[in-house]
């Protein structure tokens, strides 16, 4: 737990409190330990003024997306996890820009029900996303994406909260979109603008079906996972990024199972759990795919689901 009179950092703020939060049953997996207090500002400048506080304190800080691509310790979390999913934290807003539509979407504005409302007003430009569960916030920290394109290819702006709890916005100019990495420093991204192009609803709308269509029919979306396990890594020898998946597959480790985490059988990059299973079993199959993945081939993955895990006292 925080330390005696840490709830000072937000007693006085403008934000729902629930201490000892169960988030590891709120992530996509359902398995994991809690955190000492889930914090939800209602505005912005309780926000800014919890961040400074937290980090002037040494408290860890976490945002909790959607809780897709997170696993929680069965431990649990110390410090403070802040969910952004108040009225404030969610708005989307269109702007008319000549023959583009810029579209100004807070950190805790979902990516499924943008797609929607932008592919029934005829808007391209984030087509490519559908199928991917996130929050604004998430993908653009992790610039998430798949074969079709990422995130970072739309985005116009991205607006932050820096340590210090000021705001401060970084055009597309400033920004580095790398394979699921950005160079955005600070802790808590707060909105995104991207550019829409105009074009025929129908149109847009078949593309979005398209796309999701391909995930559906590639991956365990129907089972408990988390989405990709693993970064696709960089083959030494030809120096081009190859699927994580094709690797596990060739090591012959779909199907692998330790207690109730298994390595799914229709894509062998997602890991499912089930019943009775625990945030540790996912963890310990996570490690035996790598070493499994490089005693085959040499190559050493890297995991794209983000552990939270509880810091050493």
């Amino acid at each position: 737990m925080l330390r005696s009179g840490a709830t000072s950092l937000f007693s006085d703020l403008d934000v729902e409190v629930v201490p000892d939060a169960p988030i590891g049953a709120m992530t996509w997996y359902g398995v994991g330990g809690g955190a000492d207090f889930l914090i939800r500002p209602r505005s912005v400048d309780a926000l800014q003024i919890l961040t400074k506080r937290c980090f002037r304190s040494g408290i860890p800080l976490r945002v909790f997306g959607s809780g897709a691509n997170l696993l929680i310790a069965d431990e649990g979390v110390d410090g403070i996890v802040v969910m952004l999913d108040g009225p404030a934290f969610k708005e989307t807003r269109y702007d008319r820009k000549r023959d583009v539509t810029l579209l100004r979407a807070m950190a805790g504005a979902g990516l499924a029900k943008m797609l929607i409302d932008g592919a029934r007003r005829g808007l391209g430009g984030l087509t490519h996303m559908a199928g991917i569960p996130a929050t604004v916030g998430g993908a653009i920290r992790m610039n998430a994406g798949g074969a079709f394109g990422c995130i970072g290819d739309a985005v116009e702006s991205v607006t932050c909260i820096t340590k210090a709890g000021q705001r401060t916005t970084y055009p597309a100019g400033e920004l580095k979109f790398e394979y699921r990495r950005t160079n955005i420093p600070d802790p808590i991204i707060l909105a995104a603008t991207f550019r829409l192009t105009p074009g025929d609803p129908i149109a847009v709308r078949e593309r979005v079906k398209e796309v999701f269509q391909h995930k559906k029919s590639t991956q365990p979306l129907g089972e408990h996972s988390a989405g990709c396990v693993f970064k696709n890594p960089v083959d030494p020898v030809s120096e081009q990024r190859v699927s994580a998946g094709k690797l596990i597959d060739q090591a012959g480790l779909k199907g692998l199972e330790l207690g109730g985490a298994k390595v799914s059988t229709r894509h062998a990059n997602f890991i499912v759990v089930e019943a009775g299973a625990t945030a540790g079993d996912v963890v310990r199959l996570m490690d035996e795919v790598c070493r499994r993945v490089f005693d085959h081939c040499g190559i050493e993955l890297e995991n794209e689901i983000v552990v939270w895990q509880r810091e050493q006292e």
